[in-house]
């Protein structure tokens, strides 16, 4: 699912559209395993009486799992299905939040800087957090887990150019573009 339409402006073209890494799910992955198992397991060692009604410990186990299910495993997947990074030919813009939405956006023109960090970790799912330095009250915004950071940077600081170019947007200071020996 890209980017609604109906949220861009009149020749605004996205460029990238991404979720956070899919990295994020693999403790809320390995969580729901463990409790499945570990639920199905508790309810087989559970003494079975001839009764066909449930007893008050299985009702214990399938409420405890279904908690556990919910907060670490369902939560964390509709975060990061929730939690978008999008960038257009005109701005960045992020959105996060399920209850709660929040989001942002940052005109390219307004934008000093594009960064990228990776760990280990991160260069083996090649991903990493952005970091993106704006002419703002906030200054720095730090994009965790961008999946492509290093594409999505090097675009972005394009894009960034070109937008400036179009403002006619010069060095402030032509001593910064000399070359000293």
């Amino acid at each position: 699912m890209g980017f609604p339409e109906k949220h861009l402006s009149e020749g605004e073209i996205v460029e990238f559209h991404l979720r956070t890494h899919v990295k994020e799910l693999f403790l809320p992955v390995l969580i729901l395993l463990a409790t499945g198992a570990a639920a199905g397991f508790g309810l087989g060692i559970l003494p079975d009486d001839d009764t066909t009604t449930v007893t008050v410990g299985q009702w214990a186990i399938v409420v405890a799992a279904v908690l556990i299910v919910l907060i670490w495993s369902f939560w964390p997947f509709i975060t990061w299905l929730t939690t978008t990074f999008t960038v257009t030919n005109g701005r960045l813009i992020t959105r996060t939040g399920v209850i709660r939405r929040t989001g942002r956006n940052i005109p390219l023109r307004r934008i000093n800087d594009a960064a990228f960090e990776q760990g280990l970790t991160d260069r083996i799912l090649r991903c990493g957090t952005l970091i993106v330095s704006a002419a703002s009250e906030e200054g720095q915004i730090r994009l965790h887990d961008v999946p492509r950071v290093h594409a999505v940077q090097l675009r972005l600081s394009e894009l960034v150019a070109e937008a400036q170019r179009e403002d006619g947007w010069t060095r402030e200071d032509p001593q910064e573009e000399t070359d000293y020996p």
